[in-house]
C-alpha cells in the first residue's frame, strides 16, 4: 500500500507563510527545529487531516557566518512530494526495473527519492523499519534530488 504523505516547501520567512495557510484554513500540526541541521520543519494540515495530507514547510536557517541565505529560484522553494511505502526496495527495485533513476538509495532502509518525469522531488519512506541491505546500502547519490 502506498500513502500520501506531504508536500515540502521551502520558505524565507516562516511565520509570514504559516499565516497565508492560517488564511486559506490550515493549521500548524507540530514543528520541530534541528540544531544540527540548521532548518526548522513545520506540518500544516487541514483540520482532520493530520498525518493523512500535510505540507512541510522546511525554512533553513541563515548561515552562520553572516553571509546572505540561499535564494531559491527555478521552483526549487518547492520541495518535493513524499509517500509512504511497505517495502523501500521492492518500491525501488520496480521503479529501476521501469528505468527510473534512484537519486538517493535507500542506503539506511528508511528513505530514498527519485524524480518524477518532469523533475518533481519524490521521497518514499518506508512504512516500519528494514535492515540495511545490499545493493542498496552501497550505491551512491545520482543527480540530484
Amino acid at each position: 500500500m502506498t500513502r500520501y504523505l506531504h508536500t515540502m516547501i521551502r520558505t524565507a520567512d516562516p511565520e509570514a507563510t504559516v499565516r497565508f495557510f492560517e488564511l486559506i484554513g490550515l493549521q500548524e500540526v507540530r514543528r520541530k527545529d534541528s540544531e544540527q541541521g540548521r532548518f526548522t520543519l513545520i506540518f500544516l494540515a487541514a483540520p482532520g487531516q493530520e498525518d493523512v495530507a500535510e505540507v512541510e514547510l522546511t525554512y533553513n536557517w541563515p548561515p552562520e557566518d553572516g553571509s546572505a541565505p540561499e535564494e531559491y529560484a527555478g521552483g526549487r522553494n518547492f520541495g518535493h512530494l513524499a509517500y509512504r511505502v511497505d517495502d523501500i526496495y521492492e518500491t525501488c527495485q520496480r521503479l529501476m526495473d521501469a528505468g527510473v533513476t534512484i537519486n538517493r538509495p535507500p542506503r539506511d532502509g528508511h528513505m530514498a527519492f527519485v524524480k518524477a518525469p518532469d523533475g518533481i522531488s519524490i521521497e518514499l519512506l518506508q512504512d516500519g523499519y528494514l535492515e540495511p541491505r545490499e545493493p542498496w546500502a552501497s550505491m551512491e547519490n545520482t543527480g540530484s534530488w
